[in-house]
């Protein structure tokens, strides 16, 4: 099985560069499963019913996403309706949605989709490790394929998670810093990792943000409103081949497109 996942769609930009390139990606790798970060989709802060239903739409199979989930008033209502879309499976009991989905993929395979939040320089929520365990358990219990988002902003507690979850998930993919690492990696217990998938969005911006708002924050320290920049797009993702019948990964490929080139891709395994 091939699994492509999308790192961190940001507001119209990363919509319409997910929806171009999309089906290319899927024929080129020969994608079974796809699934995408949406929790700053809408405007380059989180994400609303109608904007998670439209990348469901364009064949994502399953969105994941992260703190920022909870900041338009109706994405409340896509996490109780949808089984296809995650919130991180951290936050406390009663947070409204699911941090675990299992979903079929194009060949009938069953998908586990696991959603984490970090806690360094983060909200203090529930202990991810602990939560992470759970999860991942209850998944393999329905299938042998796992994938992890961690949706953390420091590096050493998603390596940390990484290694963890090694020889028990799939692959443990790190969002959230909208910058993409060079470092994915298969571990030697056969569980994929990147610290970063990266962004999916405007290129010529401050993580999405246009430049000129965020430069000015920086050297003033005054609150600033921030936009979602314009102009064109990038999309970065990785692609992990996976052993159907164990769920351990062979290997991972990095992917950045940028105008429809690709500017830098990785494999090691």
């Amino acid at each position: 099985m091939r699994i492509l996942f999308i790192g961190d769609i940001v507001a119209r930009v990363g919509r319409k560069t997910t929806a171009s390139l999309l089906p290319d990606l899927i024929d080129r790798h020969d994608v079974d499963f796809t699934i995408a970060n949406c929790e700053n989709a809408a405007g380059g802060i989180g994400v609303t019913k109608k904007i998670g239903e439209e990348l469901l739409g364009l064949g994502i199979d399953a969105l994941t996403s992260g703190n920022h989930i909870w900041d338009k008033r109706d994405a409340m209502e896509l996490l109780e309706q949808s089984d296809r879309v995650v919130r991180p499976g951290n936050y406390p009991p009663g947070a409204i949605g699911r941090g675990l989905t299992v979903v079929p993929s194009r060949r009938g395979l069953p998908v586990g989709v696991v959603n984490l939040q970090g806690r360094v320089f983060m909200q203090q929520i529930d202990c991810p490790f602990r939560v992470g365990d759970e999860l991942v358990a209850s998944a393999l219990q329905q299938t042998p394929i796992v994938i992890v988002d961690v949706h953390a902003e420091a590096t050493s507690e998603k390596l940390a998670l990484g290694w963890h979850l090694a020889g028990r998930a799939t692959a443990v993919l790190g969002t959230h810093t909208h910058v993409q690492t060079a470092d994915e990696r298969v571990l030697e217990n056969h569980t994929a990792y990147i610290t970063d998938v990266g962004m999916t969005g405007p290129y010529d911006s401050v993580i999405g943000i246009k430049k000129e708002i965020s430069i000015a924050r920086f050297i003033t320290q005054l609150p600033q409103r921030f936009e979602a920049a314009d102009g064109s797009g990038m999309l970065n993702a990785v692609v992990i081949v996976v052993d159907d019948e164990r769920g351990a990964a062979r290997s991972i490929e990095r992917i950045m497109i940028r105008d429809g080139r690709e500017m830098g891709t990785a494999d090691r395994s």
